[in-house]
C-alpha cells in the first residue's frame, strides 16, 4: 500500500521525468498528461501524475463511497489506484464567536482548511460495474450547445465578447477584458478559439506579477483549448500544437505551468458541461 510520502516521491519523479522528455524535444508523454486533464479535471496535476503513472488507461475516477452513490460499485480483487486526499480541520468557534462569524463567511469563504494529506485510493470506471455514468456528449467536430455555454461563461467573468474582420489573420484575440474572435470561423474553430483566449484572460491578466514568456503564454492558452477539446470530444487542430514549448528549463516552471492548464481547464470545463 502507498503511503503520502511515497506518492509525493512518485509525482516528483514523475514531474522530472517528464521534464527531460520536453528537454529531448519530446512532448507525447505531456500530451497524454493533457489528455488525462481532460477525462479527470477535478484531479490536481500530482494526482493525475499518480494516476497516469499507475493505471496510463484510466479514463474516470472516483473512490469507493462516491461510486456506491452513483450506484456502481467497485468489483471484486481490483486494486486501488493511490492519490493525495486532502486532510481537512474545521476551525473551532467559541459560542459568543459562532454568530457573528457565520454572518462574516460568504458563500466563498469556508471554516475548513486543509493541515495536510493523506494517502487515499481511487478505482476507474472499468474496475466498476452498475448504472451508467454522465458523461460529455462525443460532438466530433461541432460543439453544439457548449459553444453557447462557454460564451455564457465568458460573459459571466465580465469579459465582452465581439466579432471583427480588423483581426486577420488572427483568429482571435485579447486585450484586457474584452475577447475580439475572426468571424466565420468553423464551428469548431470557434469554440477552440474562444477557449484559448479566455484562457489567455485567466491566466495572463496583468496583475503585476512577473509573466512567462510570449512563446510559453500562448502554449498554455493552446493546451487549455485542447483539453477542454478533448474533455466535450472535440476533434481539433490542438493536438498539433508543440508543447515541447512549455519547457523553460527548470522542472519547478514547468510544474506551475501545468497546474495553471489544469486549474483553467477545469474552471472552463466545470462551467460548460456536466461533472466528469
Amino acid at each position: 500500500m502507498m503511503n503520502a510520502e511515497e506518492a509525493r516521491q512518485l509525482s516528483k519523479e514523475k514531474i522530472e521525468e517528464l521534464a527531460q522528455e520536453l528537454e529531448r524535444g519530446q512532448s507525447e508523454t505531456l500530451r497524454a498528461y493533457l489528455a488525462a486533464m481532460a477525462k479527470m479535471p477535478r484531479y490536481s496535476l500530482n494526482n493525475l501524475l499518480l494516476i497516469a503513472a499507475q493505471r496510463p488507461d484510466a479514463r474516470q475516477v472516483a473512490g469507493f463511497t462516491t461510486w456506491k452513490r452513483l450506484g456502481r460499485f467497485v468489483k471484486k480483487g481490483e486494486h486501488g489506484i493511490a492519490i493525495l486526499a486532502p486532510v481537512i480541520r474545521r476551525r473551532r468557534l467559541d459560542a459568543v464567536a459562532v454568530n457573528a462569524e457565520r454572518e462574516r463567511l460568504t458563500a466563498q469563504d469556508s471554516d475548513e482548511t486543509v493541515v495536510g494529506f493523506r494517502g487515499a485510493f481511487v478505482f476507474d470506471v472499468s474496475q466498476t460495474e452498475g448504472a451508467p455514468v454522465a458523461e460529455f456528449a462525443c460532438v466530433n467536430g461541432d460543439p453544439s450547445v457548449f459553444t453557447d455555454r462557454l460564451k455564457a461563461h465568458v460573459t459571466d467573468q465580465g469579459i465582452e465578447l465581439s466579432y471583427s474582420e480588423r483581426i486577420a489573420p488572427a483568429r482571435g484575440i485579447t486585450a484586457g477584458t474584452q475577447i475580439v474572435l475572426l468571424p466565420g470561423l468553423s464551428a469548431g474553430e470557434e469554440f477552440s478559439t474562444l477557449v484559448h483566449e479566455a484562457a489567455h484572460a485567466a491566466l495572463h491578466r496583468n496583475n503585476g506579477r512577473e509573466q512567462p514568456s510570449k512563446t510559453v503564454r500562448e502554449t498554455e492558452a493552446e493546451a487549455v483549448a485542447y483539453v477542454v477539446s478533448q474533455a466535450i470530444g472535440l476533434e481539433t487542430n490542438s493536438a498539433s500544437a508543440d508543447y515541447v514549448q512549455l519547457w523553460g528549463g527548470d522542472a519547478k516552471t514547468l510544474t506551475a505551468s501545468l497546474e495553471r492548464i489544469q486549474r483553467t481547464a477545469s474552471e472552463i470545463i466545470a462551467a460548460i458541461g456536466p461533472d466528469v
